[in-house]
């Protein structure tokens, strides 16, 4: 059986990825093609018990160094269980963030090594990577703003403008090493406009 196909969709708070997920879902399904959406951190019992510690706010600081291990332990779970699973059936895999928002938040955002990250993902993945990596983006101003109106902050979309900031340009930074895998989608544009773009990007890729 031919291995399913892996896309991931990320991009700073705002972007419009979970409006666009299901556009992706619909793409995919429109093409005879079965997919299994999930999300990180979370995709299983454990890792979505995880994905509470890490996004609500608490008393007890978390370190940066917890929370990256964190996000790789929930990340291993959802691996085994969920997404080598599909794939290995033919099926393609819809994730809303992967490893790269790991480089963006803990790695731009926490200024963390990306050196120890690698090694995480190296350590946690092995040769698994995404096929494909929608990048939504938009100034940070205009991914907060959308964000404010969503209802309750979490931990994450406490943090101050200038952590964003340095997220976005991870992302960026990394799409222009990896142009092969990524496709930058301009958030910022009207969804018709976004979409068409996603679209554009999820053809190419079904047709490779």
């Amino acid at each position: 059986m031919k291995l399913g196909r892996f896309i991931t969709l990320e991009g700073g708070e705002g972007v419009g990825k979970s409006t666009n997920l299901q556009f992706i879902e619909q793409i995919l399904l429109e093409r005879q093609i079965e997919v299994v959406i999930t999300r990180e951190p979370g995709g299983t019992e454990l890792a979505e018990r995880i994905r509470k510690l890490l996004l609500e706010k608490s008393d007890e600081l978390i370190t940066s160094q917890a929370e990256l291990l964190l996000m790789f332990a929930a990340r291993a779970q959802h691996i085994q269980h969920v997404i080598l699973p599909a794939m290995q059936q033919g099926r393609w895999v819809l994730c809303d963030r992967f490893t790269d928002a790991t480089y963006a938040y803990q790695g731009g955002g926490r200024n963390m090594d990306v050196n120890m990250i690698a090694w995480l993902e190296q350590l946690v993945q092995g040769s698994l990577r995404p096929n494909l990596t929608l990048l939504l983006d938009a100034p940070v101003e205009i991914g907060m703003r959308r964000a404010m109106h969503r209802g309750k902050l979490d931990r994450f979309e406490t943090e101050k403008v200038d952590f964003f900031q340095r997220v976005r340009q991870a992302y960026l930074e990394r799409a222009s090493l990896d142009q092969n895998r990524y496709s930058i989608i301009d958030a910022s544009l009207p969804l018709i406009e976004v979409q068409a773009q996603i679209t554009q990007a999820i053809d190419k890729l079904c047709t490779a």
